[in-house]
């Protein structure tokens, strides 16, 4: 249930409250606005003591959450969570960061390369894979903490954030040391012992809807990341799989307008992997855009033929360059900003 505070409540009848709800056995999760401070509450049977709390002099009134998914709801949170980044980046706001890079490392003077060429059009976030979930045992599966390594040293050179994905719990803490995003693959959006992990660091992690993953089972997933007091969580649409084969998934724009209506978190576009198709997947960042994406998550190497994972999806530079000057005029007409 939500504890709705009295207007302008002191630190002092916030903390009586939250001590209130600690002492039943529950977990408060704050959320401030600009004069409301609301606390949820919430846990099997929280409802019974609703009498307790609408008692207190320091409630205002106590209202009831409908929504499985309570913490990702709009009801326990109405306007947008905006994640901070380093360097002054931030997701869930008026600006729409382009999340760029190589599928996977190969070497620190791949991942340099591209990223000089991300970052000079405008792109600021890198991207990369050091643990790469592979369909083939038999394909390459990252370089491991030594590509995180290098991740570290490119972002910091660059004053990018970089982002790379834990594929298990043990490396949950390897990721979160090295990069400032921890993300959580397609294959593991219900692999809930990954996502309390992640919940219980402190960096932001990005949340891929799985192939065949329903809107609120992707939500009921970020719940279990936000339960554990991680409140940065970022939704990302890379596809689902349906009965076409003329591209590699179909990109679930529909999903974009009713998942920012059920929930507060933002959400990030993947058009690379949604599709699969070099040559289509600048119109579908563009669709990205305009459906109401954050941020957008492209994959570029400076000589595909050669990359070791996802050749096909990865843009070239010069297709990237001409993309980001196109996602400039139409963020600009939609009355945002790359």
């Amino acid at each position: 249930m939500i504890i709705t505070l009295k207007r302008k409540a002191t630190k002092q009848e916030e903390k009586k409250v939250v001590d209130k709800i600690k002492k039943l056995g529950y977990i408060p999760h704050i959320s401030k606005g600009v004069d409301i401070t609301i606390i949820g509450m919430v846990g099997e049977f929280a409802e019974k003591y609703k009498e307790t709390f609408e008692s207190m002099e320091e409630v205002d009134h106590i209202s009831e959450i409908e929504k499985p998914y309570k913490l990702a709801s709009r009801e326990f949170k109405t306007e947008n969570t905006v994640i901070k980044l380093p360097y002054g980046i931030e997701i869930g706001g008026t600006k729409v960061p382009v999340i760029a890079g190589p599928c996977a490392i190969e070497s620190k003077s791949v991942l340099l390369e591209t990223a000089k060429i991300v970052k000079a059009a405008g792109g600021t976030i890198l991207r990369g894979g050091a643990f790469k979930p592979r369909s083939s045992p038999y394909s390459f599966q990252g370089l491991g903490e030594r590509g995180l390594k290098y991740m570290k040293e490119v972002g910091e050179k660059l004053q990018m954030p970089t982002i790379s994905e834990a594929m298990s719990v043990e490396e949950v803490p390897l990721v979160s040391k090295y990069c400032d995003i921890v993300q959580i693959g397609a294959r593991n959006v219900q692999n809930y012992d990954l996502l309390k992990a992640c919940g219980k660091q402190k960096k932001p992690v990005l949340l891929k809807r799985g192939m065949a993953t329903t809107i609120k089972e992707w939500l009921l997933s970020a719940e279990y990341i936000l339960a554990q007091g991680n409140y940065n969580v970022m939704l990302c649409e890379r596809g689902i799989r349906t009965f076409e084969t003329a591209t590699r998934f179909t990109l679930d724009l529909n999903a974009i307008p009713v998942v920012k209506k059920l929930t507060h978190l933002p959400v990030v576009l993947d058009p690379s992997h949604g599709i699969g198709i070099r040559e289509h997947v600048p119109s579908m960042a563009k669709a990205c855009l305009a459906v109401g994406a954050d941020a957008i998550a492209i994959e570029i190497h400076p000589r595909p033929e050669e990359a070791l994972s996802d050749g096909a999806q990865s843009l070239l530079p010069a297709q990237y360059n001409k993309l980001m000057e196109e996602l400039k005029v139409l963020a600009k007409a939609l009355g945002r900003e790359i």
